[in-house]
C-alpha cells in the first residue's frame, strides 16, 4: 500500500501553523505496517488542489486529505472533490443531528453555515467526527483510496483513529511492524552510537531497526522489525542490553515522559518534592504539575529570578551571591537546600543559569546552568554547558533538572556536598 499525504492550507506555506498531522499520521500508518511515500502542502485553491489529487492518483492508492472543510468560504475542498471526483452535494440527515446535538450541548446556536457542514458529495462514505462538525469522507476512485479529513489534528486523530485505520486495514495485506522505544536523557546521538555500536551491529545482523529520534535534550532509539513472536522477544532483549548500559540517561519506554516517571517513583515512596528556578522560570514546577494528581507529591515552588529574593525568600546568604554570583554552584545548592527547607519536602530541585540571548561572559557564558538537588543528607549538584538559544537551553535545563531528581531518587547521584 502506497501513501501520499497532501496538506491544505496557506497557513501551513507561511509558517504560521506547524504540519503536526502529517508527523502524526505517519507514526500511525507505520504501526499498521505501511509508510508514507509522498507528501504534498498546496494553498487552498482549485486548481492546485485537482493537480495534487491527480498526481497523487498517479502514484499511490490511497490519499490522505487534510484541510480546507471548515464553514467559512475560504474552506473549498468539499466543493472542489464533488467536481473532481463528478457528483454533487446532499444534506446528511446524521451529520445534521450531530451537528445540531453538538451546539446544543454547549448552549450555542447553530448557524445556516453551520447547516451546511452536513451537505457531503453523494458519493461519498461518510466518517464521523466524534469532535467537530465537519465529517471526513471516504472516496473510491478507479481502485483507489481518497480519504478527506478536518485540519483541526483532533478532529483528524479521531477519524484516522476510529475509521481510516480500520478500513485501511481490512483493504490492505499489511505487514505490522512491532516496536519498543527507549527514551533517553542527556546523552547525545553520537555518544549513544558510539557507546552501543556493538549492540547496533548486532541488532542490525539480527535483520533489526535501529532508529536514533533527537529533539532537545532527549534522544528516542526506536528498535523495530516484522511483528512477530520471535522479533519480539529479539527486540525486548536489545532494549533491555541498552538501557543497562545507560543507567542514568535511560528514562522509559514508548510515549513516557520524565513527568510521569518521576511522579510514580515520588507516589510508590511517598516522597515529596519542590522547586526553586531561576533560569527557567517556573518551568520544571509547571512539567511536574503537568500529570494529573501531581498534588500527591508536589509541594510547591518558588521562582526566585532575583537575588534579593533568592537571599530574601529560600536564604542564600548575601555573602554566597556577593562572592560567587547567582549563577554558580554555591548559589544553587544554598537555594535548594533553603527551598527544600522552606516547603518540607524529601527533594528540593534549583536551577540557576543564563538562558540567553544575552547576560553570558567569558567566565559563565549563555548556556551555563547550575542544577542542584538537596536531600536530608546532603546536596548532589552539576554545571550544564547549553547553547545560545533561550528557548532550548530553558527546555534542555528542564529535563535535565528532572532526570538529576529520577537518578537522585533512584539513588545513582553518589557525590554529595
Amino acid at each position: 500500500m502506497k501513501v501520499e499525504v497532501i496538506s491544505i492550507g496557506d497557513e501551513l506555506l507561511i509558517g504560521q501553523t506547524v504540519n503536526t498531522n502529517a508527523s502524526w499520521m505517519g507514526m500511525a500508518l507505520r504501526d499498521i505496517g505501511a509508510n508514507i511515500d509522498y507528501g504534498t502542502v498546496i494553498r487552498d485553491e482549485k486548481s492546485m488542489m485537482r493537480d495534487a489529487f491527480d498526481l497523487a492518483f498517479s502514484r499511490v492508492d490511497v490519499v490522505l486529505v487534510t484541510g480546507g472543510l471548515g464553514p467559512t468560504k475560504d474552506d473549498i475542498t468539499k466543493k472542489v472533490l464533488c467536481e473532481y471526483f463528478g457528483t454533487e452535494l446532499v444534506q446528511n440527515d446524521e451529520v445534521l443531528a450531530h451537528i445540531r446535538g453538538f451546539f446544543e450541548s454547549r448552549g450555542r446556536k447553530m448557524l445556516d453555515v453551520n447547516i451546511l457542514q452536513a451537505h457531503v458529495p453523494s458519493n461519498a462514505t461518510v466518517l464521523h467526527n466524534n469532535f467537530g462538525t465537519a465529517p471526513g469522507m471516504w472516496f473510491e476512485h478507479e481502485g483507489k483510496i481518497l480519504v478527506s479529513m478536518p485540519g483541526v489534528p483532533y478532529e483528524m486523530k479521531s477519524i484516522m483513529t476510529d475509521h481510516v485505520i480500520p478500513r485501511l486495514e481490512d483493504r490492505f495485506e499489511l505487514d505490522k511492524l512491532y516496536y519498543r522505544t527507549l527514551q533517553i536523557q542527556g546523552m547525545g546521538e553520537s555518544y549513544i552510537a558510539e557507546l552501543i555500536k556493538d549492540i547496533e551491529e548486532e541488532l542490525r545482523t539480527d535483520e533489526l531497526s535501529l532508529a536514533y529520534l533527537p529533539s532537545p535534550g532527549l534522544v528516542r532509539l526506536r528498535v523495530s522489525a516484522k511483528d512477530t513472536s520471535v522479533n519480539r522477544e529479539k527486540i525486548q532483549g536489545y532494549i533491555s542490553r541498552i538501557e543497562d548500559l545507560l543507567p542514568k540517561h535511560a528514562f522509559g519506554y514508548e510515549d513516557d515522559s520524565l513527568p510521569e516517571v518521576i511522579g510514580k517513583l515520588l507516589r510508590d515512596r511517598g516522597e515529596t518534592v519542590t522547586t526553586i528556578e531561576s533560569c527557567t522560570g517556573g518551568a520544571v514546577a509547571a512539567a511536574i504539575t503537568s500529570i494529573p494528581g501531581a498534588s500527591d507529591y508536589f509541594h510547591g515552588a518558588t521562582v526566585t529570578y532575583s537575588d534579593a529574593i533568592k537571599s530574601g525568600v529560600v536564604g542564600v546568604e548575601s555573602k554566597t551571591l556577593k562572592q560567587f554570583g547567582a549563577v554558580s554552584q554555591q548559589t544553587v545548592e544554598e537555594m535548594a537546600h533553603g527551598g527544600r527547607t522552606l516547603m518540607n519536602a524529601t527533594y528540593g530541585v534549583a536551577l540557576s543559569g543564563i538562558a540567553g540571548p544575552e547576560g553570558g561572559t567569558d567566565e559563565k557564558p549563555v548556556g551555563t546552568v547550575w542544577i542542584a538537588i538537596a536531600t536530608s543528607e546532603g546536596v548532589f549538584s552539576k554545571k550544564c554547558l547549553f547553547e545560545k538559544d533561550r528557548s532550548r537551553n530553558i527546555r534542555r535545563s528542564v529535563l535535565t533538572a528532572l532526570n538529576l531528581l529520577r537518578c537522585e531518587i533512584l539513588g545513582l547521584n553518589v557525590e554529595k556536598s
